[in-house]
């Protein structure tokens, strides 16, 4: 099986999200031996923003690209296609401001291609990749699951891999990190038990 594992906290070691995000990484191989990991650090590696420039280097033929259209095409060509590989993929994703790291939505928007991930038919839009599972790991200061303030975080990642038939989607939570140091090794207490004792029981 191949999992792609994705970070995106700009914290660097300091990161709740890159911590947890690694042991559901190692539950994973521990669970299922021979599991074959891709990682993406999108905060080192720095994936352009998607602009019109990405949208020029793909409408231009690879003959006639310049060296610059030509390695916004090989970001996104390389991008797409670790994501296609993928049966799964743990994805996780701090909350920045109410919503996902910036870095993150240029990741997604480098995935969501028509006719590779989904596609637009007279019934409507169809995803293309439900196959895969995806594990998020979900951190933020404060508490915002079930609340306005979380639409923009959680809910907005499961509509966008729903649209792109992903519907098989478990959280790894560690909320209230910002609330006192008791209240966050709880709550990162308590994340290690989902990875290690929870996700992985069956199998």
């Amino acid at each position: 099986m191949k999992l792609l594992h994705i970070d995106s906290s700009i914290l660097g070691d300091n990161s709740a999200s890159r911590q947890l995000s690694a042991g559901v990484v190692k539950a994973w191989q521990a669970a299922e031996p021979g599991v074959e990991v891709t990682y993406r650090d999108l905060a080192s590696e720095g994936i352009n923003h998607f602009s019109g420039a990405t949208l020029a280097a793909l409408g231009t033929p690879a003959e006639l690209r310049d060296a610059a259209q030509q390695r916004e095409a090989d970001l996104s060509a390389s991008t797409l296609a670790e994501f296609l590989a993928a049966d799964a993929v743990v994805l996780a994703a701090p909350m920045y401001n109410f919503t996902i790291p910036s870095q993150l939505k240029a990741w997604i928007d480098r995935i969501a291609v028509a006719g590779q991930t989904f596609r637009y038919t007279e019934a409507g839009p169809e995803g293309l990749c439900g196959n895969k599972k995806v594990i998020i790991v979900s951190t933020s200061g404060g508490l915002h699951v079930g609340q306005a303030t979380g639409v923009a975080h959680e809910e907005y990642l499961k509509v966008m891999l729903g649209f792109l038939g992903i519907t098989d989607i478990e959280f790894v939570r560690a909320h209230g990190l910002a609330y006192g140091d008791e209240f966050r090794s709880k709550s990162l207490s308590d994340a290690n038990v989902v990875i290690n004792e929870q996700l992985f029981a069956a199998a």
